[in-house]
């Protein structure tokens, strides 16, 4: 792996500014730089580039990170391939990347650790390993290449996909894995989803004899894989099961790859099977992902349109495509804002997006997209089929099961043109319909009166921005402090973690650097959250006095303590209070 003393020392000698400007205009907004984000369509920049902490933000969609992130997220690249892009630019070296295992045994056994303990990063370096030995095995196997010949499929499309052959065998990855049966390698393997302990103490491979498909996180890091039985089998697909690495109701296949297609075609499409993506991509169409055997979440959606503005979904023309795609449906009407739109895309009966596109060609197929259903037209079509509008029952009928779907809306514009709709096919005046619903208009935000005043922040989210911002203020923080803290706090356990992190990585705490540290918490439970308090660096203005900031904030959160603690001690009674408690009640009364 590149060391991470390297990836800090490329992102301080890195420009973001001129990263960035490369691929999209950035305009001088007092100590920034903003653009309309290249993320997601916006007529009003939102996205803010800090030259100082070099890192981006939209406030819009929520986008944030470093030079790595950007290239990353706008050039689909893998995190290795946009850390080579950018020291390429500037002319770092990168080290030479050390392997986790020998390159002929690919054994994962660490000798200096006898316990069977195996970390994350080993769980990507079997993944890894995995994908490059079932690319091996396809190249070499008969059977498996006639297939996808078959399917119509080109060598050069397998590359790009990584596709590969599990062979026949109930431990053929142990001509990988030298030490299979070790205790260490079981447990790596076990844990990725590799293979399967059985009841006798014995593990055998859970892929076997399948066509195999990589799962690629947002980091371009392999997590999974969807292996297709060749012949006739059950189950047609299986995935890998759900692991440290991989959640199947959260993941998207080919969405990392597709990123910037999306992008360019301004939508995306999503289909049900690997191989409709691969077979669409192979034919020009590139911006298509799908889920992975199960039915659209709302985290599906909300990943999908904070890439773009328009989902396509597109389903076989038959019951079980009707079934799947009002399913997707009501998970989509919570997620929709003004400005966004999803569609409906159905397919002739008996085809699939692989084999239509197979036998139609590109143009057919755009054609079928440019004829896909817009949401609103999908849900009142669904809402009244069978059903005579004709008379006041099949009406009534109507709302009843329209009430809890519109009930989900979100979008104010979206929810008042979809009453009106019902309101004309039901013959109601829409107020009487809106009462019938139980639903209250949002009134438009340039309408809204006496809005609250934002909250303050609190004292522990302060000290967190500050901490993001300058480091070397957890020198000047007294931590016993933060351990008389007894508040269940989230803000308060962020806060505690960061101190820690920072008491254990002096070196970046007595950097001359200023770039943002939050890289180095790329894994960690509280990133996002950290993101977006980090995000609130870009309002500061130049003339601030940080160092009066952090004094005061400090000073305030040892009242807050003392307070506390006073309040603790006079509620318990004198009688029950010991020695220590009536000095320290003494003293702190004298403070």
């Amino acid at each position: 792996m590149i060391p991470q003393s390297f990836i800090h020392d490329l992102l301080t000698h890195i420009n973001i500014i001129d990263a960035i400007d490369r691929h999209v205009t950035l305009k001088k907004a007092g100590a920034n730089y903003i653009a309309c984000c290249p993320f997601h369509g916006e007529k009003t920049p939102s996205f803010t580039v800090s030259p100082t902490k070099q890192f981006y933000h939209c406030f819009g969609c929520g986008a944030h990170g470093n030079a790595i992130n950007f290239l990353m997220e706008y050039n689909g690249l893998s995190f290795i391939e946009a850390v080579e892009n950018l020291a390429s630019s500037i002319g770092m070296q990168i080290p030479e990347q050390q392997s986790s295992t020998p390159a002929n045994l690919r054994s994962l056994h660490n000798a200096r650790d006898k316990e069977a303990i195996c970390t994350v990063q080993e769980l990507f370096e079997a993944m890894r390993a995995a994908t490059q030995f079932y690319r091996e095995q396809l190249k070499r196997s008969e059977k498996p290449i006639a297939y996808l010949k078959k399917r119509g499929l080109t060598g050069k499309t397998a590359a790009r996909f990584g596709i590969g052959y599990a062979p026949d065998d109930w431990q053929h990855l142990s001509t990988l894995f030298t030490d299979y049966n070790s205790k260490k390698t079981s447990q790596t393997l076990a844990r990725a989803g590799l293979v399967i302990a059985g009841k006798d103490g014995k593990q055998y491979d859970r892929f076997r004899d399948r066509i195999m498909f990589p799962i690629l996180n947002q980091k371009g890091q392999v997590i999974a894989f969807g292996g297709r039985v060749i012949d006739q089998g059950e189950p047609k697909y299986l995935n890998s099961p759900e692991t440290e690495l991989f959640v199947k109701g959260q993941e998207i296949y080919n969405l990392f790859s597709a990123r910037k297609s999306i992008r360019d075609a301004e939508c995306v499409i999503v289909v049900e099977g690997y191989m409709d993506v691969v077979s669409l991509s192979q034919h020009g169409i590139d911006y298509v992902v799908a889920t992975l055997g199960t039915a659209i979440t709302d985290i599906h959606i909300q990943k999908l349109l904070r890439h773009t503005d328009k989902i396509i979904f597109c389903f076989d023309g038959d019951s079980a495509g009707n079934k799947a795609a009002w399913r997707a449906l009501k998970n989509s009407l919570a997620q929709l804002t003004d400005g966004k739109a999803i569609n409906f895309l159905f397919l002739p009966e008996n085809e699939d997006p692989d084999s239509f596109i197979s036998q139609n060609g590109k143009e057919a197929f755009e054609q079928q997209i440019m004829q896909s259903l817009p949401l609103s037209e999908f849900l009142l079509r669904g809402l009244s089929r069978n059903l005579n509008l004709q008379t006041d029952e099949d009406r009534a009928k109507l709302i009843r099961d329209a009430k809890p779907l519109l009930q989900l809306v979100k979008a104010p514009a979206l929810a008042l043109m979809l009453l009106k709709r019902l309101s004309t096919l039901c013959s109601l005046d829409q107020r009487e319909l809106e009462t019938l619903l139980q639903i209250k208009q949002t009134a438009p935000a340039h309408a809204q009166k006496n809005l609250p005043r934002k909250q303050p922040t609190s004292l522990y989210h302060r000290l967190i921005l500050l901490l993001l911002y300058n480091p070397k203020y957890c020198l000047g923080l007294n931590k016993a402090l933060l351990t008389q803290c007894k508040d269940s706090n989230e803000e308060l356990g962020m806060l505690k973690i960061l101190v820690d992190f920072l008491d254990n990585n002096p070196d970046i705490v007595n950097s001359a650097s200023t770039v943002s540290i939050i890289p180095h918490l790329q894994d960690h439970h509280y990133r996002s959250r950290l993101e977006k308090i980090e995000s609130e660096i870009l309002d500061w203005d130049n003339d601030m006095d940080l160092e009066t900031e952090f004094t005061d904030t400090v000073k305030k959160l040892q009242e807050m303590q003392h307070k506390m603690r006073m309040t603790e001690l006079h509620n318990k009674p004198l009688s029950l209070l010991t020695d220590e408690e009536k000095r320290e009640l003494q003293r702190l009364a004298m403070y």
